[in-house]
């Protein structure tokens, strides 16, 4: 009876252990390697789909058009956004999204502090679609405004380290990209 106990705690855990793995992520950039930890009970549509698209690989390539010093560094345009497909236009980068549909807005108790992953949008707060920001500050006007759903865990000294763009617009010339993204 005590081997049976000792059989379904290990099972437990292993089944424990292997859903939160699936909920990291790594994002390789030139910098090194960041280490994100998504939200799934916070915003669950949100965590789906930016899983659905990394391990569809369509965020490989991936220019990161807009990057606010102090602010946030913003990517995951896959139409537009992508260096590795033919409709990539950096003139164009930010306007697109995924061939998937829009999604409502998942608002959290989540701060959006340093590290925050969070889905970009128009003004219609259930337009995020693939792209998303992470904050390098706090930035408590985005809280319940936003859907927030990860946090860069490690590595946040590679994000700092992406190009920064215009300090009125934010736009980059020559942006640096997400070299692949992928469940840890």
């Amino acid at each position: 009876m005590r081997k049976l106990f000792y059989l379904i705690v290990l099972i437990f855990s292993l089944i424990n252990i292997e859903l939160m793995a699936s909920n990291i992520m790594i994002l390789k950039l030139t910098y090194g390697d960041v280490e994100i930890e998504l939200y799934p009970d916070k915003a669950p549509n949100h965590v789906k789909r930016f899983k659905e698209l990394s391990e569809a690989g369509e965020y490989d390539g991936v220019v990161f058009h807009r990057v606010i010093d102090g602010f946030m560094a913003q990517t995951g345009d896959v139409k537009f956004g992508n260096s590795n497909k033919p409709d990539f236009n950096l003139s164009l980068a930010g306007t697109g999204g995924s061939d998937k549909p829009d999604l409502k807005a998942e608002f959290t108790d989540i701060a959006h502090t340093r590290g925050i992953i969070s889905a970009a949008r128009s003004a219609n707060p259930d337009s995020a679609n693939s792209q998303f920001f992470i904050c390098f500050e706090s930035a408590p006007h985005l809280d319940r405004q936003y859907s927030a759903f990860g946090k860069v865990i490690k590595g946040m000294e590679f994000v700092d380290k992406i190009k920064k763009g215009d300090p009125g617009s934010g736009s980059v010339s020559d942006p640096d990209k997400i070299i692949s993204l992928r469940s840890k």
